[in-house]
């Protein structure tokens, strides 16, 4: 292997890359590298939640219909999720600086779009390109910060992490509400991000310095289209089963079979392939393995609890989007609290199994207790229960990651990494979707018992405008079908528990990603 003493890179060109040794950062200058990293990140997930709130104007502005409401906020789910593993396999083959800032440019330009955007297919379309900007930085934010951090080090910056997904997570509502109502109007949503998603992409060119390795490169594109095909096909049957059509139907039968199919035949190829999308041999190693698992369980909980919770304050306790954002507080603080504190203590004392275990123990109590809520439930009450779940998922998400990484050759980060993040999001995705079906189906049940409408719909009422007895009547059934709906969640959070016992605790290492990867080349290079 051939290395250079250059203190910048140069730009990968296809199929090979430049390698350079890299020093030790300070803390001063990881923090200068990450800048650019959790700007970019920070307004993409922003961007995945600040239409949640403006969706109502943007669909009556567009003359769309109810479904097209769904898939605006599903094609960049869907899309997210089903390319990254891509994004991770590509990390591990070519420089992650420009992947990043590739994947931020997809995101300027479908932010661009959507903000211009003339009619809701063009909206739709641009989602796409959003949501592949997502995905990539979903896998290579973790990856880099594995590649220019030890993993002894790595717990201390999570943190942060953590800390910018939950601040996201719950501003984007709250901006959402704010821009539609101001005289922005709803484009705003859309566009108010691309500013500082072309400072963060300014920001990695003058921060980021990343080595790479200098090696031919063979991407598996039938693996990547079969993997693509057969989880996008599972993620649209998970969308449209309960609604469109019956969980027990031809359509069910048909999709899932489909999926199956395409991921059977996705398996073989990447067991023979050299350089495989999903490596099969990651999931002979038992840490990764059960990082996979525990993650995409604790998925379910994770996007179901911001999800739902959002719709029961609006319509069983009648509060406004804005209101119902700020409700939310206590859930995103008790996950950036808990992922920062475990964080700073991962780093100065080198145990992380501890904090897994102790947060997916608050995981099922957490759930448990909101199965308990009603339309009258207390705030105070709510935000003691918010407190828990926040702290068990901030405890969990983060450290699951870290888990697999210290646990996998430098020249797997990528794919173990993008493979964590990726279960997550598709246990996540699945999860809402069902869960909301069941929602509706209950809702449905509890007005309409034995399906008489009596001139009523299926449509999420507008508290406001109904009723005082109707209106009593609408806040009770959803708020006993919410409490069902997180009761149903605590044997997926259980199972997340026994995943997380059964992980063994390794030392951290003490040596970047990066610095592991040259050990690894040069060790190659001897033999």
């Amino acid at each position: 292997m051939t290395t250079t003493s250059s203190p910048t890179p140069e730009p990968a060109t296809t199929g090979e890359v430049t390698t350079t040794p890299t020093a030790a950062l300070t803390p001063r200058q990881t923090i200068q590298a990450m800048s650019g990293l959790m700007m970019g990140l920070f307004v993409a997930i922003l961007a995945g939640t600040v239409v949640s709130t403006a969706l109502p104007r943007i669909i009556h502005d567009l003359g769309a219909s109810q479904s097209s409401y769904t898939w605006v906020v599903t094609l960049e789910l869907l899309t997210m999720t089903a390319t990254v593993p891509l994004w991770g396999k590509l990390a591990d083959l070519y420089n992650n600086k420009l992947l990043i800032q590739l994947s931020l440019s997809f995101f300027v330009v479908g932010s661009l779009v959507a903000g211009l955007a003339p009619n809701i297919e063009v909206l739709l379309g641009s989602r796409v390109l959003q949501g592949l900007g997502g995905g990539g930085l979903t896998a290579l934010v973790q990856i880099v910060m594995a590649a220019i951090i030890p993993p002894r080090e790595l717990g201390r910056y999570s943190g942060i992490f953590g800390a910018i997904f939950a601040s996201a997570t719950v501003g984007g509502p709250l901006l959402g509400g704010f821009l539609v109502d101001s005289p922005l109007g709803w484009r705003a949503c859309f566009l108010v991000g691309v500013p500082f998603v072309l400072a963060a992409i300014v920001l990695l060119q003058r921060t980021l310095k990343l080595p790479t390795v200098r090696r031919e490169v063979k991407i598996d594109w039938w693996g990547a289209v079969l993997i693509l095909g057969g989880v996008s096909t599972l993620l649209v049957w998970s969308s449209f089963a309960g609604n469109k059509f019956e969980w027990a139907s031809a359509w069910s039968f048909g999709l899932v079979g489909v999926a199956l199919v395409a991921l059977v035949i996705a398996v073989l190829v990447e067991r023979k392939h050299p350089e495989p999308i999903i490596p099969m041999d990651l999931f002979r190693n038992r840490t990764v393995t059960l990082s996979i698992v525990a993650s995409a369980l604790v998925g379910v909980a994770m996007f179901g609890g911001s999800v739902f919770l959002a719709q029961y304050f609006q319509i069983a306790q009648g509060y406004s989007p804005t209101k119902a954002g700020l409700m939310s507080l206590p859930l995103i603080l008790g996950m950036m609290v808990a992922s920062t504190i475990a964080g700073g203590l991962i780093t100065k004392y080198g145990k992380w199994k501890i904090y897994l275990v102790i947060g997916s123990v608050l995981l099922p109590i957490g759930l448990g207790l909101f199965g308990t809520i009603d339309a009258h439930t207390s705030k105070y009450m709510l935000w003691a229960f918010m407190v828990v779940l926040g702290v068990g998922i901030g405890l969990v998400m983060q450290n699951l990651v870290l888990a697999a990484q210290n646990d996998v050759p430098a020249k797997e980060l990528g794919a173990a990494t993008s493979s964590v993040s990726f279960f997550r999001s598709m246990g996540g995705t699945i999860g809402v979707s069902v869960l909301g079906a069941i929602l509706a189906n209950k809702v449905t049940e509890t007005l309409n018992p034995g399906g008489a409408s009596a001139g009523g719909s299926n449509a999420v009422p507008n508290i406001a405008e109904l009723p005082d007895e109707v209106r009593t009547v609408v806040e009770n059934a959803y708020g006993a079908a919410t409490a069902d709906l997180f009761t149903m969640s605590v044997p997926f959070a259980v199972l997340a528990l026994v995943a997380v016992l059964f992980i063994k605790e390794k030392a951290l290492l003490t040596t970047s990603g990066a610095e592991r990867r040259a050990n690894e080349e040069a060790v190659q290079d001897e033999v």
